[in-house]
């Protein structure tokens, strides 16, 4: 059985700025595990559709960051691993938190549980400016 489970992105001030519906095979998943989900969909969503902008979790290699996603130099297939890894070193890193029902995740090993009314929030870090 699978279930599915509301992902969003949001601004530390509370804008929300990109959601996903993502399609999981079990209740019981990593943070790691959902990460990987999340960065698989959202590449192969856009490799679908090969648009200017992608608006996914990390930005891709030779993209310019601009309000409507990342914009490619030229429209091309993405390969969701190296995406992947950059998530998880974001993670790492505290440049992304993850939010499960307003829970902070610890680690990448964290196992959580999906229920229907389960809303996983993303939340992108950026380093202030100055000193």
């Amino acid at each position: 059985m699978s279930i599915t489970l509301k992902i969003r992105d949001q601004t530390t001030t509370g804008n929300e700025f990109n959601e996903l519906i993502l399609e999981l095979l079990t209740e019981n998943i990593t943070i790691r595990e959902l990460i990987r989900s999340r960065v698989f969909q959202e590449v192969k969503d856009y490799n679908a559709k090969s648009d200017q902008f992608f608006c996914g979790l990390v930005q891709p290699t030779g993209t310019e960051k601009t309000l409507n996603g990342y914009k490619m130099e030229k429209s091309r297939q993405i390969d969701w691993e190296p995406q992947f890894q950059k998530a998880l070193e974001a993670f790492e890193t505290n440049r992304i938190i993850v939010l499960i029902d307003e829970h902070q995740a610890e680690s990448l090993e964290e196992e959580v549980v999906i229920t229907p009314d389960t809303v996983v929030t993303f939340l992108k870090l950026v380093p202030l400016v100055g000193g």
